[in-house]
């Protein structure tokens, strides 16, 4: 494979991509609900927190029922993980020190992300998690809406707002609706493991519609932020991740390419953090 290449995955599968989306959204939150600049240990945090959760949750997975370019790297770089879980850790600790004032809303982050991956831990107490339907998707959708949204603006120590609301929904959904599809692709997976979740349950009409009917309350919510001034170019650019996302619901379906999903959709839920970021609106 050409150097590139190789970046590229390392890139991808280390998980720097998923803290850098991260950031972005973060940015994103600061630039339209805070307006103000990010604040730089706030972001270091976010940043070292996604590389811990994520190299923690690939370092626990175990063999998958699909073979894919991704799952044979976690194999061939399996201590990696570990390696990037510590200094994510590390980093983690380290910024949290600046902001301690915060505490208890940096503790909410830290056990809705650890609800996440705690059914992985090779013990009987954390594997009965997986017996808790719907959790899956929505802690995952949760921890992403929750740290790069409501966290910056409580830090900011911004007043709250009417329009925060919608703004929060609009995410929430967004990332839902990304997750539908991650774990439609991962169902057999999660069947073999005992891991419930609502796509599990559901057949193909019903993912459908709960995909469709998530979608809906994404635009109504993101359009809805017109009533309190946005602007339509705002509008637009929070609305395009989901159109993107709509268009490619029947091709992802049947394509399960590691770099679909975990470059493209994953990117997707800061595409418009990094179309605000470049029109600086």
């Amino acid at each position: 494979m050409p150097v590139t290449g190789r970046f590229f995955n390392f890139f991808i599968y280390s998980n720097l991509f998923m803290a850098g989306c991260a950031v972005l959204m973060v940015n994103q939150t600061y630039q339209l609900l805070v307006h103000a600049a990010p604040d730089l240990y706030f972001t270091a945090f976010v940043f070292f927190s996604t590389i811990c959760s994520y190299n923690f949750h690939w370092y626990l997975s175990t063999p998958s029922v699909l073979s894919s370019p991704r799952i044979e790297w976690q194999h061939r770089h399996h201590q990696l993980h570990l390696v990037f879980f510590i200094a994510g850790l590390a980093g983690s600790v380290i910024f949290s020190f600046y902001l301690l004032p915060h505490w208890p809303w940096l503790l909410l982050s830290a056990i809705i992300t650890f609800l996440y991956s705690a059914p992985k831990i090779p013990d009987k107490r954390f594997r009965a998690l997986r017996k808790i339907a719907l959790g899956k998707t929505i802690f995952l959708a949760m921890v992403w809406m929750y740290v790069t949204t409501i966290l910056p603006v409580l830090i900011s120590g911004k007043s709250w707002q009417s329009d925060f609301y919608l703004f929060i929904i609009s995410r929430f959904f967004l990332i839902y609706c990304i997750c539908i599809l991650f774990d439609y692709r991962d169902r057999q997976d999660d069947k073999a493991n005992g891991v419930r979740s609502l796509v599990t349950f559901l057949d193909e009409r019903g993912i459908r519609n709960l995909f469709m009917l998530s979608m809906i309350v994404f635009a109504g919510s993101t359009i809805g932020l017109l009533f309190y001034q946005y602007a339509v170019l705002t509008i637009l650019i929070l609305l395009v991740p989901g159109i993107i996302t709509a268009a490619l619901y029947n091709y992802v379906r049947k394509n399960f390419s590691d770099l679909l999903y975990y470059f493209v959709l994953d990117g997707l839920m800061a595409l418009s953090a990094l179309l605000t970021l470049v029109t600086g609106i």
